[in-house]
């Protein structure tokens, strides 16, 4: 029986909503391991209400060898013991639910663990199992077949195939040492999604989370799901610097939107507007848009809009160009500063906390649904001084592929205290935290006007409840200096802002409602310093 669904309703919630990534490991600590869990999340649920956010987003929890930091799943339907039990997940969900918050949870359909039960058994069953046609196994190039099948490059680094190995009792000569696809760790083999199997098995595990309560999945590596028929070659080396440039034979294939219609005919079998959203790396974000046509998926990360630096000119093409791709297919835009696998903004915008508290207004300003990562409210600068010994990012640990410094934006929350863990938990942090966070903690900045999560709080409360902010699609820019960014909301926002490093002199747009630093409006003006964003009412 599905259980009561008690969020309050409100029509396309999702097209305005902002979401707040939690990754449990670092957020918070019940029972004093070092390691974030579930039971933590629940205890700290009200501190995200009172944040002002309208949906948790919650990184992968499930059964996990935690090779690549639960991105590798052995059991969907379990809970990792080191997070908790599925009664802690039910826990979680329905607080939330009480508190007003809805809950979407990771899903992982490109790959699974090396120590997933099908693939376990298609090794233990040989070349010609069914359950290896359930995975991509293929037989090696060369006289032996001792050269992967194609050159296809893994994005942590090397070939993106591993190699069975040799069974001496295999039955048929050459039959034995079959390769297997994967596009990430030699531990994450990834599913073939021709395989009727694995298609029924994913609508299944989305009914499983839905029917606990779940209100929408993000799904990862969503682009990546479809191969091109016969795994053709790329024909050249580097092939991780095309990625989001141009259509690769493994990524952003057309056969992943079926997939995707499945799925939503299973999301809109539930009450309560259950969504999906799409982790979708494509090379334009008019490949983006397919994603969520009004049949398949609700939204897509804007990596379009992360990737871009600090630079008004560049920022304006971008939101113009993500705003226009959306428009036409009639799906909110979404909005993103930080997550789990880049450097916080407030290091990779190379301005400090300024910049950052100013870059994140302007996105709160933006028409659609916002996503923040734990801990930028805090304004949390990336940690770039991890030992190597601490380190777990697997791409750190081989020899090419992706930077490997993940670790960085991934350290255990500061909550209060003077010291290291900073109330994180009872026996320290997975991660080392900073000796010089006491001044970032949760407590420590709470009820200080200047602080970065007072500045959260307040630009969350203003959104909920102004109207020319939150759902839309459309800004209108007026003319303004070089470097500068000034751009109306229907409902009279205006919302203004210096990526220069000097301060800007500028007509006053209206009432100042919020600013990102000091500003003091004079005369029909006012100085927009540098590194700084305002809202006003017009």
């Amino acid at each position: 029986m599905t259980p009561q669904h008690n969020v309050t309703p409100a029509a396309d919630w999702w097209r305005h909503a902002v979401i707040y990534q939690v990754y449990p490991r670092s957020f918070a600590d019940a029972n004093g391991d070092g390691m974030g869990d579930l039971a933590g999340v629940r205890s700290r649920l009200p501190y995200l209400r009172d944040l002002g956010v309208d949906a948790v987003w919650l990184s992968p929890f499930y059964a996990s060898p935690q090779a690549d930091a639960g991105y590798d799943v052995a059991d969907y339907r379990t809970i990792d013991p080191m997070f908790g039990t599925l009664a802690d997940a039910e826990a979680v969900i329905a607080d939330a639910h009480g508190l007003g918050l809805r809950i979407i949870v990771d899903l992982v359909p490109n790959h699974c663990s090396d120590q997933h039960a099908w693939f376990r058994r298609a090794l233990a069953e040989g070349p010609g199992s069914a359950f290896r046609k359930r995975f991509h196994f293929r037989r090696g190039r060369g006289e032996n077949g001792e050269q992967p099948p194609n050159d296809w490059e893994s994005l942590f680094g090397g070939p993106a195939w591993t190699r069975v190995p040799v069974d001496p009792s295999a039955p048929k000569a050459g039959e034995e040492g079959e390769w297997y696809l994967h596009l990430f760790a030699p531990e994450q083999p990834d599913f073939n999604w021709d395989h009727p199997a694995v298609q029924d098995e994913f609508r299944s595990i989305l009914r499983f989370w839905l029917d606990l309560g779940v209100d929408g999945f993000r799904v990862d590596v969503a682009h990546g799901l479809v191969k091109a028929p016969g795994l053709p070659d790329m024909g050249h080396a580097e092939q991780l610097k095309l990625l989001g440039n141009q259509t690769l034979p493994f990524f952003d294939q057309d056969g992943v939107h079926e997939i995707y219609r499945s799925w939503r005919t299973v999301l809109d079998e539930y009450p309560g507007e259950r969504i999906a959203v799409a982790e979708a790396w494509t090379p334009t974000a008019e490949r983006t848009a397919r994603y969520l046509r009004p049949d398949e998926l609700h939204q897509a990360f804007n990596f379009h809009y992360l990737n871009t630096g600090w630079d008004a000119e560049a920022l304006r093409a971008a939101i113009d160009s993500s705003l226009d791709a959306m428009r036409p297919i009639g799906a909110p835009t979404t909005w993103v500063l930080s997550n789990h696998d880049v450097v916080r903004h407030r290091t990779r915008l190379g301005g400090g906390e300024d910049r950052a508290r100013a870059a994140t207004l302007l996105m709160l300003a933006l028409p659609g649904s916002a996503y923040l990562y734990q801990g930028e409210e805090l304004g949390l600068p990336e940690v770039t001084d991890l030992p190597d010994e601490v380190r777990q990012d697997p791409s750190f640990f081989r020899d090419s592929g992706q930077e490997g410094l993940r670790d960085g934006c991934r350290v255990p929350l500061p909550w209060n205290g003077d010291a290291p863990p900073y109330g994180f938990g009872d026996g320290g942090s997975w991660l080392p935290q900073p000796a010089d966070w006491a001044p970032l903690t949760v407590a420590a900045q709470t009820g200080d006007p200047a602080s970065t999560l007072e500045l959260y709080r307040t630009a969350l409360a203003l959104r909920r409840t102004h109207p020319g902010l939150g759902a839309g699609d459309a800004v209108e820019w007026r003319d303004a200096p070089d470097g500068v960014l000034v751009l109306r909301r229907p409902g009279g926002l205006v919302c203004t802002v210096n990526t220069t490093t000097a301060p800007v002199r500028l007509p006053s747009p209206g009432r100042l409602l919020l600013s990102s630093g000091a500003l003091d409006p004079t005369d029909g003006e006012f100085t927009l310093p540098a590194d700084t964003t305002a809202w006003w009412e017009e």
